[in-house]
């Protein structure tokens, strides 16, 4: 392509971007226009790519991770020919159209990730770029040296480094050597508040270089060949991630807002907007693109598609093995519990503990399934003995998270995104407010991350309030798409891995104990899972009162019933494993499980969401944070005892 060619491309990028803001009244131009120079190397000279073939798995990725200017990567799908048509552009930010305020994986072709949170879209990419090493080494193992070998880019802004999990996961990809990844930071100086020195005054430089990254500055953000050697030279550090600070200016080409707060989340108006068309020599009306920028995109994306065609010939040559690697097998839930052993029934064990054995049984028959822990593996039951992943053994099968439980969870997304694992990560379950932000992008984006969460309930004990989750469950349960399981004991612990592995589209959280419970379920498959969520565990059809429980509290309701029938009081227990799956099948015809007998709930976390159950004098719940002390102790003084649960039941019975 000739200079004037590049300028014209450059400029279509920046007119579409602020044409799709005018026309809804709504949006953030001021990104777009600055940054529009290197969105344009990187989508010509630089990513290997194929429109036509979006999914190719070798593919370059490209995170626009400050989502909010989302104008940008419209533009380059349009231009790039990724299937977004011009009248989409037109509907920008409207309900229904393909281009939402932040791009959304999934609902737009050619975007990666959802990128709306601040930092997610940075982080998540750390993830993928630990896939990337992961399968390349795979497979590269396996003798298809060179198969999988890609990039991936960010385009980051101030405010994607400000937020803390940034800080979490560019230390993470530093430390694993993740040289294939390439951070573009958009160094403009600007936040809505104004200049972004009046909140941080940080060295990015030596930030990124104590991480362990490679530095490199573009201080002309106009000169396209110093962008392009900038890229290149960090395509060619095969020891660190790189970012490059590019000195671009906010708004660019408009003449009374570029370099000012005002341009970040505003429309320019039509007179500004006229202003900067004539800065750029842009002669054409709204949204009016000349052919010969269309086709010299097409063009730039040549050898993209040929890479695609010749990638997919290769793969097609190879063997079961490589192609298991790359896009292993889907198994079923009861695929996966079949292939899990017998627990002895004589043998209490803490759920964390009976998780282990099931995720070490599975993992030595699905080398898919990789995972680790926010520094707490052996807390967690995360330490199946496989090797670490590490910058010298991109082989290993557990990741070391460190103490960085936002990143594991952006982390984890990326690994789904990028295909070709089964991932889980885990930390305690009071910590799940440090992960929650990654959950809700997992269940928006609709991937089958397992989010392994332990030590579930008071009955953690000495380590106090801090970390005895109350409010945690239910917090988890109101989030849409999340499948949160609370096994009673090691079968149902079987059961909800079996469900949750089988899920490709939903996220898991496994709620696991510290304190051992007993075997007081059959083995008896998941379908009951997925149809009903609960199960009867004691007791006959015909009842006084019907007990609905979950996890380590189950066996105390059970040890209750037992206890009453002694008194003539029969007393059914239902373990309900998956309260939100419950609810939907039972919610209102709940007679047909308890036949019209008194109902009793008892779930050691606050109380939301058991109303359609059982009345509120009915269940024993937490209605405070909890206590240090001995665990039984802690539990009994909370109305968490065979014995209290007994007493309850007889009073609800009018029989105390």
């Amino acid at each position: 392509m000739s200079q004037s060619i590049d300028s014209q491309v450059v400029s279509a990028i920046r007119v579409l971007s602020i044409d799709q803001v005018e026309s809804a009244n709504a949006g953030h131009p001021g990104l777009p226009m600055g940054l529009a120079p290197a969105a344009y190397v990187l989508f010509s000279k630089i990513m290997r790519h194929a429109p036509s073939k979006p999914h190719w798995i070798n593919r370059d990725r490209f995170i626009l991770s400050a989502g909010h200017g989302s104008a940008l990567i419209y533009s380059l799908l349009h231009l790039y020919g990724y299937g977004l048509e011009i009248e989409e552009l037109k509907r920008f930010r409207q309900l229904g159209s393909k281009t939402p305020g932040h791009p959304e994986f999934g609902h737009t072709t050619g975007v990666e990730m959802t990128t709306g949170p601040l930092g997610q879209g940075i982080s998540t990419s750390v993830g993928m770029a630990l896939a990337e090493a992961m399968m390349a080494a795979r497979v590269d193992q396996a003798g298809a040296n060179g198969l999988i070998d890609h990039h991936t880019y960010v385009f980051a802004s101030d405010g994607d480094l400000m937020e803390g999990i940034s800080h979490e996961a560019a230390s993470l990809a530093g430390h694993l050597k993740l040289h294939k990844l390439i951070v573009l930071f958009d160094s403009n100086n600007i936040t809505i508040t104004g200049d972004s020195h009046l909140s941080c005054t940080d060295d990015v430089r030596k930030r990124f270089e104590a991480y362990g990254w490679n530095y490199l500055l573009v201080e002309d953000h106009e000169d396209l060949n110093a962008i392009e050697r900038a890229f290149n030279q960090a395509k060619a550090n095969t020891n660190a991630p790189t970012i490059i600070e590019y000195k671009s200016v906010i708004g660019y080409g408009a003449p009374n807002k570029a370099g000012k707060s005002s341009v970040h989340g505003s429309p320019l108006g039509a007179a500004e907007a006229s202003a900067a068309r004539e800065f750029y020599g842009w002669n054409h009306g709204p949204f009016e693109i000349p052919e010969e920028i269309y086709q010299a995109c097409k063009a730039s994306v040549a050898a993209g598609e040929e890479a695609a065609i010749a990638w997919q010939k290769n793969y097609d040559s190879q063997s079961e093995i490589i192609k298991g690697i790359v896009d292993p097998t889907v198994f079923t839930a009861d695929e996966y519990y079949d292939a899990i052993a017998d627990f002895d029934p004589a043998k209490a064990v803490a759920s964390r503990v009976s998780s282990k054995e099931t995720l070490k049984q599975l993992s030595l028959v699905h080398p898919e399934l990789v995972g680790g822990s926010a520094d707490l593996a052996e807390s967690t039951g995360t330490n199946l003995g496989f090797d670490f992943v590490d910058p010298s053994n991109y082989l290993g099968r557990e990741i070391n998270f460190g103490i960085r439980e936002h990143a594991m969870g952006a982390c984890l997304n990326g690994m789904a995104l990028h295909g070709g694992f089964k991932v889980y990560g885990s930390t305690f379950l009071v910590f799940s407010d440090y992960v929650r932000p990654a959950v809700r992008l997992s269940a928006i984006m609709n991937l089958g991350v397992n989010y392994v969460f332990t030590h579930d309930s008071i009955a953690v004990g000495e380590d106090g309030p801090t970390h005895q989750p109350i409010e945690h469950l239910a917090a988890l349960r109101v989030m849409p798409n999340v499948r949160v399981m609370r096994p009673a004991d090691a079968n149902e612990v079987a059961a909800a891995w079996s469900v949750a592995l089988a899920e490709r589209h939903f996220p898991s959280a496994l709620i696991f104990s510290r304190q051992n419970l007993p075997l007081i379920t059959p083995k008896d498959g998941t379908e009951w899972v997925n149809r009903d969520g609960c199960h009867v565990v004691y007791g006959a059809d015909s009842a006084d009162i019907v007990i609905f429980s979950t996890g380590s509290e189950v066996a105390m309701c059970v040890d209750a019933a037992k206890s009453l029938e002694g008194e003539g009081i029969s007393v059914k227990v239902i373990s309900v494993l998956w309260r939100e799956r419950f609810l939907d099948r039972y919610r209102s015809n709940l007679d047909e499980l308890t036949n019209g007998a008194a109902t009793m709930v008892v779930e050691a976390g606050v109380p939301s969401g058991w109303e359609a159950v059982a009345s509120d004098e009915n269940i024993i719940a937490m209605r405070s944070f909890g206590a240090s002390g001995k665990g039984p102790e802690v539990q009994a003084h909370f109305g968490f005892s065979s014995e209290n649960i007994a007493m309850r039941v007889k009073k609800t019975l009018g029989k105390a």
